[in-house]
């Protein structure tokens, strides 16, 4: 059958951290520069399809595009992985230090892929800096805006939201994740990520990979917002949440709800019966 049950879901979730956990520095930048350069892609796409068809679902519709590509080859995005090592870590297979190596590189490759795509769209859109942009980057501009300096304004209240907004977002997110699992075929893991994903989207809730590509290339095209606005009001506040989310609606709660069984210890190897040792003095007799 295509499907997977839900405890085999949560012990793939354990095997799937552990094998995260354990690449080299080098495989988690490059698949974490991947993984935001992918995402850099499908926000583009989303955006312009959102300016194009003036229905901003019709981008939410095509954004899962991103999430399917690195889900597919196995590409490291640290919001997805703050579910997974997590799992790993309560099923007690990796201790906190590999948990925090893994979230802390990917977080960086992450950064890097998504502010190389927004500099390559960047020089796109503006034809190497001499023109605006254009729609596109004027709604890249006001998208940048909306997610740092309009929650400035609101003060706590905006802080607050910010953070609301990012623990909805990452719970569909390791969401997608998890359907991703309960599916053995190819067609089946993208039509069953696409749901959660998509729902997040549409709803404009706040994901850290997302963001550390549209708000720094909103920069770029003219957007009114400083580094400080960029961590203070967003990027640092959205990958905590997402973290908490994460790992607590998601993690926590998959792998109390279906604990996966530990295996069982293996017996020891079988050895061959030696025959009893023969009494000297029975071996020196003969046989009347």
């Amino acid at each position: 059958m295509d499907y997977v049950a839900p405890p085999d879901v949560v012990q793939a979730m354990v095997e799937g951290g552990c094998k995260k956990a354990a690449l080299s520095t080098g495989q988690l930048l490059l698949r974490g520069a991947v993984s935001g350069a992918f995402l850099g892609f499908a926000t583009s796409l989303a955006i312009t399809a959102a300016v194009q068809s003036g229905v901003p679902l019709v981008g939410a519709l095509v954004f899962p595009v991103g999430f399917v590509m690195i889900v597919l080859f196995g590409m490291e995005l640290v919001t997805g992985n703050f579910a997974l090592l997590t799992t790993a870590a309560l099923a007690r297979r990796l201790r906190p230090g590999a948990v925090l190596r893994n979230w802390g590189w990917v977080f960086l490759g992450n950064l890097l892929g998504s502010l190389l795509y927004g500099v390559l769209l960047y020089v796109v859109l503006s034809q190497g800096g001499t023109t605006s942009g254009g729609p596109v980057a004027e709604k890249l501009v006001a998208v940048a805006q909306a997610k740092t300096t309009a929650y400035q304004k609101l003060g706590l209240p905006g802080f607050f939201t910010v953070l609301a907004k990012a623990v909805l977002c990452n719970w569909m997110v390791c969401m997608g994740v998890l359907m991703a699992l309960v599916a053995r075929s190819t067609t089946g893991k993208i039509l069953a990520a696409w749901l959660p994903i998509a729902t997040f989207f549409a709803q404009g809730f706040e994901h850290s990979v997302v963001n550390m590509f549209v708000i720094p290339t909103g920069m770029l095209l003219g957007a009114d917002v400083s580094l400080a606005q960029w961590w203070l009001w967003n990027q640092l506040p959205v990958t905590l949440a997402n973290l908490a989310s994460g790992a607590l609606f998601v993690g926590v709660v998959f792998y109390l709800s279906y604990p996966p069984q530990e295996a069982p210890a293996a017996e020891p190897p079988a050895t061959e019966t030696q025959p009893a040792p023969v009494p000297q003095e029975l071996a020196t007799s003969t046989t009347p």
